[in-house]
Order: structure tokens, then sequence, then C-alpha cells
């Protein structure tokens, strides 16, 4: 018999108690997915929720799911299944034989009774009444009322028992006259029947006589709970209205005499007079150690250095900027950029039924309908890496190369912080196509990109600032579907190098994992390592991206990171998560740990208090319909003016999909698409022409890029050749390809 037998007595015994059946436990088979089917899974019933995990073993740290019953419905299907339908999503639940769903379907049921009473007696205690007396008369009422209808359902219960096991003797009687197997396999089942109603009575008695006990027990502190809640109510109530007063005289005052609420002016030899000066200048403290609680004292100077000023993060982005000159701030008004872009439709699409026959396989080979695409091309995806490009500014004026490795690492994390809502498929460019980001004005520097292959898909960037540095990559995108997730692997290095002191960094990318595409909600993941190296001093940071864990203790989306010089002395410890912030502690000392895994030991390293490097920007009101896109996302598609005939801004069906012509957008994607086909084949046949005549066969040369050997390190990538802006301002468009 299953455990709810063993837990409940017989209705003749005394001591019936409610709390075995709401614990009730087992193995049901849960519906999974179309790939797995129903998987086994242990279920607890308990204080109306029934939770599931993998294993017994796991209800000591992971709940895989949890159904209120109080709202569920319980719906008893064929063979053993049933049905739990709960805040809009059903389960689906299936046990090892009929009497076993029978059992679970009684606890279920009793459950929900208990929870629902439960809920609508809450609800009812929570109701507002003048006066306590009335709340004791209220309970007292409740109770005699329940304890009248436990002695009715007492008696019942009496009656259900005797006739219970009248009906259990007569058929078993009944089995011992009948030799035929057809008759006693009905007669079982109406005696497993019967054995089954009785059960469900002793849980109706026991779940009265549970309540009862509680409401019993529990009234007294439920009635001093209420009336210290209303007490705390209304001192909250004095307290806000307080507040209000104060709020309006002092609104009053400023308008009678603004120039006397300004604040206290700082003299410019910059001493410190008032008291909230401790809590701008908190960062003055950095010779405190973390393991040391330090007050800051009265003795705080009116000073930044340059290197803490830049450390700390800059301010928001918005339409003015400053410039210094000879020792004045003027300000600017930069050009206004579009804030919003048109809603997303809710187009519902099955991506399973499009990518089932495509596992394996390179996504870039896959045909998609714009409906798994985001309105801008891999081109504006890689021009989004510039979107904090000040800490780059900060990292040229940095005179020492540690920090300035501190600021680098902080922007190699930066770039993924667009990323974390961001799901869907970015354009594959078109081969040619080109992509231009001017923005001397704002943050003084142009960016260029171009793809330079199709297959495999590859693109070249080129950014110059002039404010001290140069950025290019060459990345070839490898991605491939794996049936419940899709990899997106970007092959190709990173290269940043500052003119003041000529320090080049160079580092990669790590794996991008869309998870959850047969069944669920969408959802990101970056994991890998990053190892980034300054070639001139050797100096290196190696940053973990922690992959996501059902089991692990760490803030998700973590970065880690230690920063050492060229005799591999650590300085630096870079913590944060790639979708918020990164901060950099310096560290004091260092000693061997106790030991680590495989025979390692592990450093231990003092660090004083860290200090903030980046931090994300709030995205845009609205962001969750506009494809989640930051500010500067936003402006990336945004029409400009005398930009290349092959820019990505022009791509009709990438600019239908952006104004929510999705369908429109789909044509013009198929034209463009056999469009290349066709260019390709073209190229091809001249190749093969060309082999056959003996002459020298020249594949595809990009118009702006040229392949080169890296004299650093050594590989083949494309480097920017220029002219590009010198065409524009000549408006030289001719050796441009028509691609659209």
């Amino acid at each position: 018999m299953n455990e709810l037998v063993k837990c409940l007595p017989s209705p003749t015994l005394p001591g019936l108690h409610f709390t075995c059946l709401d614990a009730h436990k087992g193995w049901l088979f849960k519906w999974t997915n179309y790939l797995k089917g129903y998987q086994r899974r242990w279920f607890v019933l308990s204080n109306g929720l029934l939770s599931y995990y993998r294993t017994q073993a796991e209800m000591a740290h992971t709940c895989r799911g949890t159904i209120p019953l109080a709202t569920a419905h319980i719906e008893v299907g064929e063979t053993c299944h049933l049905v739990l339908t709960s805040g809009g999503r059903s389960y689906h639940l299936k046990a090892t034989s009929e009497g076993e769903c029978q059992r679970w379907v009684a606890a279920l049921q009793q459950a929900k009774a208990n929870a629902t009473l439960l809920m609508h007696h809450s609800d009812d205690s929570g109701d507002e009444v003048s006066v306590p007396q009335e709340d004791r008369v209220l309970n007292q009422g409740v109770l005699k009322t329940l304890a009248s209808k436990l002695d009715d359902l007492s008696t019942c219960n009496e009656l259900i028992g005797k006739h219970g096991a009248a009906l259990q003797r007569s058929l078993s009687e009944l089995e011992d006259l009948r030799g035929s197997t057809d008759n006693t396999d009905k007669v079982k089942a109406v005696n497993e029947r019967a054995t089954l109603f009785r059960i469900t009575s002793n849980a109706m008695i026991n779940a009265c006589r549970e309540f009862l006990d509680v409401a019993e027990s529990h009234s007294q502190r439920w009635q001093k709970a209420l009336h210290y809640e209303r007490e705390q109510r209304h001192h909250l109530e004095e307290t806000i209205e307080q507040l209000a007063k104060q709020h309006n005289s002092l609104e009053r005052a400023w308008r009678e005499n603004p120039t006397s609420y300004t604040g206290v002016e700082r003299s410019q030899e910059g001493d410190v007079s008032d008291e909230n000066e401790e809590a701008e200048f908190f960062d003055a403290m950095e010779d405190s150690q973390a393991f040391i609680t330090v007050t800051a004292t009265s003795n705080i100077q009116h000073k930044r250095s340059g290197s803490n000023q830049s450390m700390m993060s800059g301010g928001l982005p918005g339409d003015w900027t400053e410039n210094e000159t000879s020792g004045t701030n003027h300000v600017q008004l930069r050009r206004t950029r579009r804030s919003r872009i048109p809603d997303k439709p809710n187009y519902s699409l099955n991506l399973w039924s499009i990518m089932k026959n495509c596992i394996g396989k390179d996504l870039s080979k896959i045909p998609m309908p714009v409906n798994f695409n985001e309105p801008l091309s891999m081109l504006q995806r890689l021009t989004e890496d510039l979107e904090y490009s000040e800490l780059l500014d900060r990292a040229a004026r940095c005179e020492s190369s540690i920090e300035q490795m501190c600021l680098v690492a902080a922007f190699s994390v930066s770039s993924y912080s667009t990323t974390v809502h961001r799901t869907a498929k970015p354009f594959n460019p078109l081969l040619g196509e080109t992509y231009e980001l001017d923005r001397l004005e704002e943050y003084g520097y142009r960016s260029i990109c171009e793809q330079v292959s199709h297959h495999p898909p590859a693109a070249a960037h080129h950014v110059t600032s002039q404010r001290g540095w140069t950025l290019w990559q060459h990345i070839t995108i490898d991605s491939k579907f794996r049936g419940k997730y899709i990899s997106v692997m970007p092959l190709g290095n990173i290269h940043l190098q500052f003119h003041s002191n000529g320090n080049r960094y160079v580092w990669s990318k790590v794996t991008s994992t869309v998870h959850n595409i047969i069944v669920g909600k969408l959802w990101i993941d970056q994991s890998g390592d990053i190892d980034i190296v300054n070639t001139t001093t050797k100096d290196t940071c190696r940053l973990k991206f922690s992959p996501y864990s059902y089991f692990s203790r760490d803030v998700p989306r973590k970065v880690t990171g230690v920063v050492e010089d060229r005799e591999a002395t650590a300085h630096y410890i870079l913590s944060g998560t790639w979708d918020e912030k990164m901060e950099s502690a310096k560290i004091v000392e260092s000693s061997q740990g106790c030991g680590g895994s495989e025979g390692k030991q592990k450093m231990v390293y003092q660090t004083l208090q860290p200090k903030l490097l980046w931090k994300k920007y709030p995205l845009p009101d609205n962001a969750e319909n506009m494809h989640f896109f930051s500010c500067l996302a936003l402006s990336l598609n945004e029409s400009e003016e005398g930009v290349a005939p092959t820019d990505s801004r022009l791509r009709p069906d990438q600019r239908l999909m952006e104004a929510g012509l999705w369908d429109e957008a789909n044509i013009q994607k198929q034209r463009i698409e056999d469009h290349q086909r066709v260019e390709r084949k073209r190229r091809d046949a001249q190749a093969n022409q060309a082999l056959e005549e003996g002459q020298d066969i020249e594949g595809y040369q990009p118009l702006w890029f040229e392949k080169r050997t890296d004299d650093s390190t050594g590989e083949s990538t494309y480097i920017y050749r220029g002219g590009y802006w010198e065409a524009k301002d000549r408006q030289d468009w001719n050796q441009c390809p028509e691609i659209y």
C-alpha cells in the first residue's frame, strides 16, 4: 500500500492527523518536452504546494518547480494520467498504476480544499474592523461553527466506515464464490475503490480536525499580530503626513527665496566645510584595507587625482558634452539622435518548426525569416562594442599600464552588457556590405566595418579616435545549432593601441549560447575565458566568464579576473557581472592558500576597497517593445546622408522589419539572398574559367580592407587600407558594388 494508507489509521481509531496526508511524497512521471517525453520526478505535497525534484537528494538544495494548489485546477485523465493547471500553465503527470493515480488525486484534492479554505480565511482576517472586540467575537463564532461541522462530519465518518467495512466483507465473499477471472478483476477494482473511499473520508476528518487545532492555537497570535500591524500602519501614516508638511514648507520657502537654498559653497582652496563632503569623497580612503572598517574623518582633502577620477566612471550619455580648454569648460550641443523605433509586432512563429532539421548545421547557412531577427546587421552589432568608448578615453590618459589594463578589461566585458535580453539574431551581412559610424562630434571616433567573406562569414572593423586610441578586429562567426541551444563562437582577435605610450592590447571574445530553443523562454549566457595581453609591456589579464549553473551559489553572469605584470605578480583583482558592472580592487598582500583542485594551491589576496570601473547605462523607456535596444543601438540604423550605397542602413529588408512590415521584409530578404547566390555562382564560374585557361585566380577582394600578416601575433588578418572617409568627402562611390 502507498504511504498514504500507512499514515492514515482506520476510522475507528482515535487520533487521526491531517499532517501525513499534507506531506504526501512519491514518484510521478512529468511531461518535459517532445524530445524527452515523460521524465521521472520526485514530488512532494506539503502546505498546499506541490513541488518536484529530479531526485530525492535535490530536496536539500534545488527545487525544479512548485505548483500552488489553492488556485490550481485538477483534471483526471485516462490510463493513470492527471493534469494540473495553474497560472496559465499545464502540468501533465502520470502515475505507475491506477490505484497510485487515485491516491494522488485524493491527496491533491484534499490539499487544494485545505489551501483554498486557508486562503479565504486569511483574506477574511485581513478585513479591517474598527473594534478589536469584534475580531474576538468573529473568531469565536467561526470556531464554534467549525466544531459543530466537525461533529457532523465525525458522525458521517462512522457511518461511512461501517458501510465501507460491510461492503468490503460482501465483496470478499463474492470473490470467494465466483471463480471467473473477469469477475474477480472487477471485484478487486471495486474493492480498491471502496478502500480509497474510506481513506478519503479519513482525510476529510483529519483536515477538519487539523484546521480546528490550528485555528484554536493561533487565534490569539493572529489577534496580536493584527493589532501590531494596525499600530505600525497608524505610525507610518503619521510619519508620511509630517514629511508631506515639511516638503510643502520647504518648497514654499524655496519659491520665496531660491538663492538661500543652493547649498554650501566650496572655497577655491578646497576646504571641506559641511558634513556631506564625506559622502562625496568616500573614495579618497583608498588606503584602507577591505578587512578593516574605516570611518571617514574631517581631514579629507578636497582634491581628486586624475587617475582616481578616471577609475570611478563618468556620467551617462546625454545631449551635452564638455570640452576643457585653457582651464574653462565650454559646453557644446550635440546632434540629437533618435531615441525610439516602431514597436516590435507581436507575431508568433514556431522556431522549432524551422530548426528541427538543422541540428548540427552552421547557423549562417540556415534560411531564417526576419521574425527571428532584430533590425540590425552583424556589422552594427560589432559597432555596438563602442557603447562604452569612454572607458578607452580614460585608459588613454592613464600613466600606469596596470591601471590601463584594468580599464581595457572593463571595456572588453562591457560589450556583452547589451546582449542580456537580446536573444534575436542579427541580419547576416551580404558580401561587400559596409557600416560606418561617425561620432567625431560626440565621442571623438570614427568606425568602419566591412563584410570581407561570406562563407565563412567574416567581418573587419576599424576605429580611430581623436582621444588617443585605435581599435581594429577581424571576426569570423562560427555558429552551431545543437538541438536545445545555439552556440555562437567568434573567432579572431581584437587589437587596441594607445597613441601616447604605444601600448598594444590583444584579446578575443567568449562563446555566446542561446538556450531553450525548443521549449521555454529564450535566454542567453556568456561563458569562457578572455586573455588580454599587453604585447608592449607583457602585462596580462585573464577574465573568467562563469557559465550559469543550477547548483552554483555565485551571482549569475559572474566575471572575475586578475591583472598581472610581466613577472606574473598580481596587482589588481577584477570582479563583477557582464550585464551590470565591473570593479577593481588593488592587491596589498598575497599568500598561498590551503590548496585547490588537481593539487594546485590557491592564491589568497588581501585587497583595498574595490573601485567602480564600469557600470551599465539603464535601458531607454519602452525598451522591451523595441528589441531591448540600448540608446546607441536605437541610433545605429538611423538614416545618414552621404553614406556608401553598401551601408547596412540602406538594406531594404532590414528597414522594412524595423518599420514593422515583416511580410514585406521577408519578400525583400528572399530577393536579396537570391541575388547574392547568383553573384556567387558568377564569381565561381569566372574562377573556374580562369583555372581552365591557366590564369592566376584572384578571389574576392574587399574594398576598404586588405589581408596582411600581423607583426605582433603572426596571424593573418584584415587591416584597414584607408580611403573610405576620403571617398565619403568626395561622394565618390563608383567602386562600390550593387548588393541591394
